[in-house]
């Protein structure tokens, strides 16, 4: 259930398709949502979730959507997050945690999709309750919103980034 577009630098993945029926009086109706996660791979994501009568409308609608809503999430060495983070969103519970380089994106469906098009390139993560693909990609969202960068805490305690950042040896 994944596509991938590259359309002006910016990374479109379905994630999710659902049918909807509407039964009326002369049989069903059918309709079509899709749940589309947008991101230029460099710190940027947008997710949508769009309804139509045909699948590739919905798509369509999805991905304009996402791109109208994009966040900007601070990543470390533009490949994987600050600190390991917990994130909930009604049923849908995730923890992400920080990565050494070369492990690569350990992280299932929604969450997968949401790190590849931020552009996170070493990450683990676990979804934790529900398999809702929304429930899940929302918890992801409010995880990577939750955390803090260097540069915000350098900033809030008035020091320099240097003083925060612990040396590795």
């Amino acid at each position: 259930m994944e596509k991938f577009e590259k359309n002006n630098e910016y990374l479109e993945k379905l994630v999710h398709i659902n049918r909807i029926t509407k039964v009326v009086k002369g049989g069903r109706r059918f309709g079509f949502s899709a749940l589309v996660v947008v991101g230029n791979q460099n710190g940027k994501i947008g997710v949508a979730h769009a309804k139509a009568k045909q699948v590739p409308d919905a798509i369509k609608k999805a991905n304009e959507l996402a791109r109208r809503k994009l966040i900007h999430i601070p990543l470390r060495e533009g490949r994987t997050i600050h600190h390991d983070i917990y994130g909930k969103d009604g049923a849908g519970k995730i923890k992400l945690r920080a990565a050494p380089k070369g492990t690569g994106i350990i992280a299932g469906g929604p969450v997968r999709s949401v790190c590849e098009v931020l552009g996170i390139k070493d990450i683990v993560a676990k979804s934790l309750g529900t398999a809702n693909p929304h429930n899940v990609i929302r918890a992801c969202l409010k995880a990577l919103l939750k955390q803090n960068s260097p540069k915000n805490i350098s900033t809030l305690r008035n020091k320099k980034i240097s003083e925060i950042i612990e040396k590795r040896g």
